[in-house]
C-alpha cells in the first residue's frame, strides 16, 4: 500500500525482480521435501533436508517458505491449516487491445459470495470470486479451467453486473484456478512453536490466511525484511553464522512477527465471514450498516503497517 492507495503488481514481475537479486543457480525447482532431521556436528546443530529426488542438503539454518502445507511447519509441530468454509476462483483477464478501465478495485457482493477485479496493467485484469461451498463439492472443478470458467459464468456469478462477467469471459484459461481457502488458526500462531534451534518458517508456511484483506503476499515480504534484519545483525555481531547461537536470532524474528500475523489472520477471516454472510436480514444489516462503516476501515488499515528497514 502507498498511503491508502493500493498498488497492483503482476506476481511474475515480483518473482522475477526477487530472483534477479540472487546468485546464479541458487534457485532449484521441483524439490519436494520428504524428511527433515537435525544432527550434531562439533557441538552445533545442523539441519539435514531430504528431497524427493534423493538429494540430501545440509544447512546451518532452515527457513521453511514451503507454502500452506509446509513440511517445515510440520517439523516444528504446528497444526495443519483448517478449511475456512469458502473456496476461491482466481484468474487473469487479457484484453489485447486494452480494457480502458482505471486502476481501481471493484467489488460485488451477493448471497454467500463475493467477487471483484482490479487492473494490473493496461491489458490485464486480475479477478476473483469467493463463495461458501463444501470442499468435496469444489474439488470437482480442480484442474479443468474451462469448467471453472463455465461454472462462474453460468452459476456463481450469473447475477453479477456485466462488467464483471465480461472480465471473466476474457480470462486466459492458463491462469484460472480453484482452491479451498484455508487458514492457520490465530491461536496456533499466537502460541505455537514457530522456531526450534536453527529452524523456522515464513510466509504461508507460518501464517496461511484467507485473502480478504489482500495481505498474504505482503506478510511474506514483511517476514523477509524482519528475518533478514535479525539474522543480518546477528551475523555482523558474530562475524559469521554460528549455528549453536543463531537460535536467538530466529526466536527474536518469530516474536516480532507472531502478533502481527495473528491479527491479520483473525481480521481477514472476520472480514470474509461477514462479507460472505449470505442473505439473512440480520447479517446484511450488520455488513452494510455496521461492518463497512465502522469495522472494515480499521481492518484494511493493517496494510499501512511499517515493518522497518532491512538494516
Amino acid at each position: 500500500m502507498n498511503g491508502s492507495r493500493p498498488i497492483t503488481l503482476h506476481r511474475k514481475a515480483l518473482l522475477k525482480a526477487l530472483a534477479e537479486e540472487l546468485p546464479t543457480d541458487s534457485i532449484r525447482f521441483n524439490c519436494k521435501i520428504t524428511a527433515i532431521e537435525t544432527q550434531e556436528h562439533e557441538g552445533s546443530s545442523i539441519v539435514v533436508v531430504h528431497l524427493e529426488d534423493e538429494t540430501v542438503i545440509k544447512a546451518k539454518v532452515l527457513i521453511g517458505c514451503d507454502g500452506v502445507h509446509s513440511m517445515v511447519a510440520r517439523c516444528l509441530g504446528l497444526a495443519e491449516p483448517t478449511y475456512s468454509g469458502r473456496s476461491a476462483v482466481r484468474g487473469l483477464a487479457v484484453y489485447p487491445q486494452g480494457h480502458g478501465l482505471k486502476k481501481e478495485v471493484q467489488q460485488f457482493v451477493g448471497d454467500g459470495k463475493r467477487a471483484g477485479f482490479v487492473p494490473i496493467s493496461d491489458k490485464e485484469i486480475y479477478w476473483f470470486l469467493t463463495y461458501s461451498v463444501s470442499p468435496q463439492e469444489g474439488t470437482k472443478l480442480r484442474g479443468d479451467p474451462e469448467a471453472i470458467q463455465r461454472e462462474v459464468l453460468e452459476n456463481y456469478a450469473k447475477d453479477f453486473p456485466e462488467p464483471y462477467l465480461d472480465v471473466v469471459k476474457h480470462v486466459d484459461l492458463s491462469t484460472i484456478s480453484w482452491a479451498p481457502l484455508v487458514l492457520r488458526k490465530p491461536w496456533s500462531v499466537a502460541f505455537g512453536k514457530l522456531s526450534k534451534l536453527n529452524i523456522t518458517v515464513a510466509g504461508d508456511a507460518m501464517h496461511p490466511t484467507t485473502p480478504d484483506l489482500a495481505q498474504g503476499g505482503c506478510l511474506a515480504l514483511e517476514d523477509a525484511v524482519v528475518l533478514g534484519r535479525h539474522v543480518g545483525a546477528y551475523v555482523a555481531r558474530n562475524e559469521g553464522a554460528v549455528p549453536r547461537d543463531i537460535a536467538k536470532a530466529l526466536s527474536d524474528y518469530v516474536e516480532e512477527r507472531r502478533w502481527r500475523a495473528t491479527w491479520v489472520i483473525a481480521g481477514s477471516f472476520l472480514s470474509g465471514w461477514i462479507q460472505n454472510g449470505g442473505s439473512m436480514w440480520g447479517l446484511k444489516f450488520i455488513r452494510d450498516a455496521i461492518f463497512y462503516t465502522f469495522i472494515f476501515p480499521k481492518l484494511v488499515n493493517v496494510a499501512n503497517y511499517d515493518c522497518g528497514k532491512l538494516a
